[in-house]
């Protein structure tokens, strides 16, 4: 066998013992970690109204708001579908397979900004306080609506399979190995390469 060839089917078998690793420890911390704590969508008996995750992709571990997926009204709200026109409100996070402290419902103050967990990108308008208390540079996010044109979207896969059999109104966790955000590349300088991403949405319009 050839010195490239042994060095490829080295480098394959590393990438799959990462992927390995991190499908382990996000289904670790979604059933014994995550608040609250979930069970697959398998192992969901029926008529149950457990919090679950979904899987899809290679790998996203999807997690809808258990109050919107089982509200009744739910089924009449427009569906994400692989041609849809989506606008979202999205907030990024590397993921180190812990709990991610959101904004609370009642905003940043100076005596919490401390304990809230900074994403790498965000256009949730209450980040733009964040900037502001914190005393970071602002306008180096746009805190507009994002509008995605799914066919053509240059976002990253996992954000895809993420959306895909959403519904408009629904607040989303979507937990992705590496092979599903930024593959095996250092991305934008701060996101080391096979880093897992988490990405907190919510669907605001589908069209």
């Amino acid at each position: 066998m050839s010195t490239l060839a042994l060095t490829l089917l080295v480098g394959c078998s590393q990438e799959e013992d990462v992927l390995a690793q991190q499908r382990t420890r996000m289904v670790s911390y979604l059933t014994s970690v995550h608040n609250p704590r979930l069970v697959s969508e398998e192992e969901l008996e029926a008529g149950s109204e457990l919090p679950f995750y979904s899987v899809s992709g290679e790998t996203v571990y999807r997690y809808i708001n258990q109050d919107d997926y089982y509200n009744p009204d739910r089924q009449n709200q427009p569906e994400v579908l692989p041609d849809s026109r989506v606008t979202v409100t999205l907030t990024s996070y590397v993921f180190t397979f812990a709990n991610i402290t959101t904004i609370p419902d009642g905003g940043i103050t100076p005596s919490n900004i401390s304990r809230i967990t900074m994403p790498y990108f965000s256009n949730d308008p209450a980040f733009e306080e964040y900037f502001s208390i914190a005393g970071l540079t602002p306008g180096v996010w746009s805190f507009e609506p994002l509008t995605l044109e799914l066919p053509s979207a240059d976002i990253i896969k996992g954000l895809r399979y993420a959306l895909v059999g959403c519904r408009q109104g629904d607040r989303v966790e979507a937990y992705m190995t590496y092979n599903m955000a930024y593959g095996d590349k250092e991305y934008m300088y701060f996101i080391p390469r096979q880093t897992p991403v988490a990405l907190f949405f919510t669907v605001d319009r589908v069209d």
